[in-house]
């Protein structure tokens, strides 16, 4: 009888301790987060001036967040920050803000570019402050509303759009800086470029403007004539190449210009004479 006993003793002990172990397991080791990578660069749709000076700090994002709160922005730990010429992000030149940088899979909401204080235009070889409201210092909000799968890696452009995002009082030593930015997944979209071949003959700036009839997006040629339409929107546009006026040349307009995601559409050799 006591051995019966003993045996009972010990099964039950073993039992329990076994029960205890499957307990903590389970609280031990939850269900593994699942995670995607995202990248981000911008770049500039350029206004007609010298320079445009911006001061970027930080870029921030927000995943599967609610987009009326404060709360949930996580910071990329932007790389190459500080001042940045705009009008040199043309031509298919880009600044990486972030590289691979991994977060959670699911929604991403929002996109934050944060800006500093020191922003200026130069224009006819004379610097002016931008003023840049406090709200864009603490972070410029970018609408995406973009779902990230697992494992996989997103590239988002940042497209600044210089010639709509400086604003002019009646006093041109007031001038404000409104950001205008454009945010599309690299992979999702297309390019157009050219090349103006009589460029340095002009004496004017070309400026290039792409519409499929819903948006609209510009750029300038650059000192050789080249010019790039990125992050474009599958769809076919119109392209219109424009001089100044007084030169008395009519626009150079190609239409039906089918752009498609990941490729480059390429414009014949272009003469305004």
């Amino acid at each position: 009888m006591k051995t019966l006993k003993i045996f009972k003793l010990i099964s039950i002990t073993f039992l329990s301790i076994f029960l205890a172990s499957c307990s903590d397991d389970d609280s031990d080791s939850p269900a593994t987060e699942q995670t995607s990578q995202i990248s981000i660069k911008m770049v500039d749709a350029p206004g007609d001036f010298e320079h445009v000076y911006v001061d970027v700090q930080d870029v921030m994002v927000k995943v599967n967040g609610d987009i009326n709160s404060d709360a949930g922005w996580v910071s990329l730990g932007a790389e190459n920050t500080g001042v940045v010429d705009l009008l040199e992000l043309t031509g298919g030149v880009s600044l990486e803000l972030a590289d691979n940088y991994e977060v959670p899979s699911g929604t991403l909401n929002q996109i934050r570019l944060i800006l500093g204080e020191n922003n200026t235009v130069v224009m006819d070889g004379t610097t002016y402050d931008l003023n840049t409201p406090s709200a864009q210092q603490s972070g410029l909000k970018i609408n995406v509303n973009t779902t990230l799968e697992p494992n996989y890696n997103y590239t988002f452009v940042l497209d600044f759009d210089a010639n709509q995002s400086i604003v002019f009082a009646p006093d041109v030593s007031n001038i404000n800086l409104t950001p205008v930015i454009n945010a599309s997944i690299e992979a999702e979209t297309g390019v157009i470029s050219g090349l103006v071949t009589d460029f340095e003959t002009l004496g004017s700036q070309v400026m290039i403007e792409a519409t499929n009839g819903v948006d609209t997006f510009t750029t300038y040629a650059n000192e050789t004539g080249n010019f790039v339409l990125a992050a474009l929107p599958e769809g076919n546009y119109t392209v219109t190449l424009s001089v100044e006026t007084s030169l008395g040349l009519a626009d150079i307009v190609f239409t039906d210009v089918s752009v498609e995601a990941g490729q480059t559409v390429t414009l014949d050799s272009i003469l305004f004479e």
